[in-house]
């Protein structure tokens, strides 16, 4: 076998490895933007503990067709990189989606998340969500404000007693 044959056939090992370890994959058209602007989307990527990636197309169609994704094939054409997220699922599509408000140039195709496939307005849907911490941050606000309301209530009572005692 040819040096060109072995190369890609660990480049699709590689696709496959991050299919099965990822919790979220996300497919972006990055046509149109410059190098700063490239090197600050893999940044914040980077940053929140996403692999981001620019693989040929057959590559990753084959290592798709392999993990029993097939339904992302179609979605493939033209320019594509793909941002693979392990811890937060919702990590690739929510950095994605703010660095598009900004540059209208990228373009969020199509994603993966646990197991869902989402294109287009869908994705962006998703990744309004809230990140699982925001969303126990709220829950856990929820909980103390009903005993912080108590407290103050007993505090204005103790005050007034107080004031009455005076």
């Amino acid at each position: 076998m040819s040096k060109a044959i072995e190369k890609k056939k660990v480049i699709v090992e590689e696709i496959k490895d991050k299919f099965n370890r990822s919790t979220s994959m996300l497919v972006v058209d990055y046509r149109g933007l410059d190098v700063a602007e490239a090197t600050e989307l893999r940044k914040q990527f980077r940053e929140a503990g996403v692999d981001y990636s620019v693989y040929r197309n057959t590559l990753i169609r084959r290592a798709a067709k392999e993990t029993g994704n097939e339904a992302l094939v179609e979605d493939l054409n033209g320019p594509n990189a793909i941002a693979f997220g392990y811890d937060d699922p919702i990590a690739p599509a929510k950095i994605a989606k703010n660095f598009a408000k900004d540059h209208e140039k990228l373009e969020l195709k199509v994603g993966i998340l646990e197991g869902e496939m989402y294109k287009g307005a869908d994705l962006n849907k998703v990744a309004s969500i809230p990140s699982r911490e925001e969303l126990i941050a709220k829950l856990l606000g929820s909980f103390k404000a009903p005993i912080s309301n108590f407290a103050y209530m007993l505090k204005a009572v103790a005050d007034k007693k107080q004031e009455e005692e005076a």
